[in-house]
């Protein structure tokens, strides 16, 4: 394992993501509910950001905006120039496709396919898709390629849902809570892959939980309370995953 207080400061600001004003409110009846006030952020290529804060601050409606699953009630989105604000909905799903991995809390594996088979569906959509078989080995699970999700670990799994999140060689990667269900040994684990996968591979990274431990990890970590951005914070000196304790 590399030891991370070694790796050099990260000095490429340019952003891949700029988000303006944006502001999400949800109308149910004649009840609004607002979920984001006026969020300003870039999310810098290459960068490791990590976004913290309880249930209900707005961490998930961020992460569906920036992924181009939502759509912001106000303010605006770009990704790499593009504004997604006001893309079809064709060239979201384009967006979706070819820019952005997805990492979730439970996996969302396919239960009757094998880990190799997983990984292969997210291949068969990419516009430059990486070996299936190489994405294991990356995650250290070659040899459990033809296993099923019910013959793996909660750990397992997650890698195997990292692999295929990559397998689309994407631009970002959003995982959301993907420590959420593991134990502590097997989340750093996976925290780990995760950090090697920025670094190593140059993948901007956003990570949003609950657990504010895990955000020393990154390069910035946004705070959210209440839909608003509390506080958002410089991490020079990343620690490496092995030293998280929660």
């Amino acid at each position: 394992m590399r030891n991370d207080s070694t790796q050099p400061p990260k000095t490429n600001h340019q952003p891949l993501l700029r988000l303006s004003g944006v502001g999400r409110t949800f109308v149910m009846g004649e009840v609004s509910v607002v979920v984001l006030k006026n969020i300003t952020l870039d999310i810098r290529r290459g960068e490791f950001l990590a976004m913290v804060g309880p249930s209900g601050s707005g961490k998930t409606t961020i992460l569906n905006i920036v992924g181009g699953m939502d759509r912001p009630s106000s303010g605006s989105v770009l990704y790499d120039g593009q504004d997604l604000t006001t893309a079809s909905n064709r060239e979201l799903t384009r967006y979706r496709r070819d820019e952005v991995g997805f990492v979730f809390q439970f996996y969302n594996l396919v239960p009757n396919l094998t880990a190799r088979e997983n990984i292969l569906i997210s291949t068969e959509i990419a516009r430059d898709p990486r070996d299936a078989d190489e994405m294991l080995r990356l995650v250290g699970l070659e040899d459990r390629a033809e296993h099923f999700p019910s013959q793996l670990s909660g750990g397992e799994q997650q890698r195997v849902s990292i692999a295929r999140a990559i397998a689309k060689n994407p631009q970002l990667l959003l995982c959301d809570e993907p420590t959420g269900a593991l134990d502590f040994e097997t989340g750093k684990r996976v925290l780990r892959l995760l950090v090697d996968l920025n670094r190593d591979l140059g993948k901007t990274v956003v990570v949003i939980t609950h657990n504010a431990a895990l955000a020393a990890v990154a390069d910035r970590i946004v705070h959210l309370r209440s839909g608003e951005i509390s506080e958002l914070t410089e991490n020079p000196h990343p620690i490496a995953p092995e030293e998280v304790v929660w």
